[in-house]
């Protein structure tokens, strides 16, 4: 890693490390301890105010009296409803009149937000999964660039790491390589690369500070890396989740109706709405529901080197020392 590291200026941190915005994992616990530990804790606002149960303001205020360190915070922007457009652009004023100055965006054209972010001195990296769609973010004035490889948890990329940065290097921007660093010997590989930072989610999922039930933190320390499959039942695109019986049992393609709608660009929208809607009321469930019994998690295939859980700060200790 470069001494001269624009990530740790642009994000204002000590560590090249982003607690990743994870539905429903980023409680506001977690997100503060990985901010106050020299890393940077990303404010994931459905998560935030849906399954955690804070007013968007409230929740913030809370994370600021954990740390006085710099909070971060994600945007999904993908095309839908007026009404959930003028929520995003609610959260974000919100956000910059609280001084968060340093968002993730997803799934959309960023323009909108880097310009309102550029206006207050915020920072705007953008997910990334191969240079096409990286392109179009550079056109927007992003910062930096969120490259999500084959390896990650959530929404993952198809591409390795490594093919993902020599794409990206042509750039100029900071690389952040999103998937597969569960321990302090890939980090490190990573930095040595050429990569600005990593974003991990699985492995702060298995934290003490993560209040994902005790069930799926052991399945993420049980799991290995072939256990680990992607699922188009959740949102419609392929979901990186721990190959459980319940995620057998849904099947990984979508059904024919589904397939059908999901085809048609007058449906997509729709069907990967109602999608998304069935499967935002399982994960809520699978997180808080204390006895395992809905076995639907979210993982990334660095659960094959996670074998503990620690606190937030004792993982970052490890890997920066």
């Amino acid at each position: 890693m470069s001494e001269d590291n624009l990530f740790l200026k642009q994000a204002g941190v000590q560590y090249p490390i982003i607690c990743g915005p994870m539905y429903p994992c980023s409680n506001p616990e977690l997100v503060a301890a990985a901010s106050d530990a020299g890393g940077i804790g990303i404010i994931q606002p459905i998560s935030l105010t849906y399954v955690h149960g804070y007013k968007f303001s409230e929740g913030i205020s809370y994370m600021q009296s954990l740390t006085d360190k710099p909070l971060g915070m994600n945007l999904l922007i993908e095309k839908g409803s007026k009404k959930y457009h003028q929520r995003m652009e609610y959260w974000l004023e919100t956000a910059l009149e609280m001084n968060v100055k340093f968002f993730i965006t997803s799934l959309g054209k960023p323009d909108w937000v880097v310009e309102k972010a550029h206006e207050a001195g915020a920072y705007v990296y953008h997910d990334v999964t191969e240079a096409k769609w990286a392109e179009k973010a550079v056109d927007t004035g992003v910062d930096g660039l969120i490259a999500v490889n084959n390896r990650a948890g959530g929404h993952a990329g198809s591409k390795r790491s490594d093919e993902l940065l020599e794409q990206l290097k042509t750039f100029n921007l900071p690389i952040v390589c999103a998937g597969g660093i569960g321990d302090a010997e890939l980090y490190h590989q990573a930095l040595n690369k050429g990569y600005h930072a990593v974003q991990m989610g699985t492995r702060f999922i298995a934290s003490k500070e993560c209040n994902a039930n005790i069930t799926y933190k052991q399945a993420i320390i049980n799991s290995k890396e072939k256990d680990i499959v992607l699922s188009e039942r959740i949102t419609g695109v392929p979901v990186s989740v721990i190959n459980t019986p319940y995620i057998q049992s849904k099947g990984l393609k979508p059904n024919v109706l589904e397939r059908w709608m999901l085809s048609h660009a007058k449906f997509k929208y729709i069907m990967r709405t109602i999608l998304a809607l069935k499967s935002l009321r399982s994960l809520k469930k699978s997180l808080l529901h204390k006895s395992g019994d809905i076995d639907y998690w979210q993982a990334g295939k660095s659960v094959e080197t996670i074998d503990s859980i620690l606190s937030v700060r004792k993982i970052i200790q490890k890997f920066v020392s």
